[in-house]
C-alpha cells in the first residue's frame, strides 16, 4: 500500500509555494519523494522553502513567478524543462482574496482576484501541460475553496473565481483524459495561514468562525498535504474530474 503513495523520481511544480498551503503542499510532495519546482513572487521566501525541500533529500528549483503573467508562466515551464526535462505533477495553488461589498469593489481588485485565482490556473495548465503530454501523462491538482461551493457575502469575486476553478477542473479532466493526465481539485475550508492571520487574532471573530465549522477548529496547513500527495500518486490512478472538500464539515451544514 505504501508504494502506491510514493513519488520517487517524479517532478512536481507548485505555485504559491513560498508560504501557507503552498509551502505545506510542497513539503508533503517532497516527503513522498518528489523533486520540486517552486513558484511564487518572492525569491527570499521561495529559497527558504527550497532549503526545507532539500533537507528532506529532494531537489528543488526556485523560480520567481507571477502567475497572472503569461510570460512568467512560460518562463516557469522553460526553466522546469531545462532543469528536469519533465513534469509529472502540477499544483496550481496561488490565490488571493479581496474583501468588501460588491457595490464598493474597485474593478481593478475584481480583476486582480480573477487573474490570480482563475487565470493563473489556466496559465499553469496551458504552459506546463505540453510537458505532461510529452511525458505520457501526469496529475494536475488545482486548489479551489469551499467558498466555490457556497454563497458568501463580501467575497463575491473570490467565490466566483473558485467556483470557476471547480468547473475548469471537471472540463479539463474530460479533455485531457486521452493524454493520461488526471485533473482534480481540492477545496479547502478555513486553514490557519497568513491570509486569515488578522481574523485569528480577533478572539471573538475566531470563536464565531469556529462555530460555523462542525469540527470546531481551523485546519492546519500540514493536513492538506497528504490529500495532494494522494491525488498526485498512483493511489488515485482512477480518479479524475473530482473536487474534494477538506473543510471540517463546513459545506455539509
Amino acid at each position: 500500500m505504501d508504494a502506491m503513495f510514493k513519488l520517487d523520481g517524479r517532478v512536481a511544480v507548485v505555485t504559491g509555494a513560498s508560504r501557507g498551503l503552498g509551502k505545506a503542499i510542497a513539503l508533503a510532495l517532497a516527503g513522498a519523494g518528489a523533486d520540486l519546482v517552486l513558484a511564487a513572487r518572492t525569491r527570499e521566501a521561495l529559497d527558504e522553502t527550497a532549503g526545507e525541500v532539500e533537507r528532506l533529500g529532494c531537489r528543488a528549483l526556485a523560480v520567481p513567478t507571477d502567475v497572472t503573467r503569461w510570460e512568467d508562466m512560460q518562463h516557469l515551464a522553460e526553466a522546469t524543462d531545462g532543469e528536469y526535462g519533465r513534469v509529472d505533477v502540477l499544483v496550481n495553488n496561488s490565490g488571493i482574496v479581496v474583501e468588501g461589498p460588491l457595490l464598493e469593489t474597485d474593478p481593478a481588485d475584481w480583476h486582480r482576484v480573477v487573474d490570480t485565482n482563475l487565470h493563473g490556473v489556466f496559465y499553469g495548465c496551458r504552459a506546463l501541460g505540453p510537458l505532461m503530454v510529452r511525458g505520457g501523462g501526469g496529475s494536475v491538482v488545482n486548489v479551489g475553496s469551499v467558498f466555490g461551493e457556497m454563497g458568501v457575502p463580501n467575497v463575491v469575486g473570490y467565490c466566483t473565481s473558485k467556483a470557476a476553478v471547480a468547473h475548469f477542473t471537471r472540463a479539463l479532466a474530460v479533455e485531457w483524459a486521452r493524454h493520461r493526465i488526471r485533473v482534480n481539485a481540492v477545496a479547502p475550508g478555513y486553514f490557519a495561514t497568513d491570509m486569515n492571520a488578522d481574523l485569528r487574532q480577533d478572539s471573538r471573530g475566531l470563536e464565531y468562525l469556529q462555530k460555523q465549522i462542525p469540527l470546531r477548529r481551523l485546519g492546519r496547513p500540514e493536513e492538506l498535504g497528504p490529500l495532494v500527495v494522494y491525488l498526485a500518486s498512483e493511489a488515485s490512478a482512477y480518479m479524475t474530474g473530482e473536487v474534494i472538500l477538506l473543510d471540517g464539515g463546513m459545506a455539509a451544514r
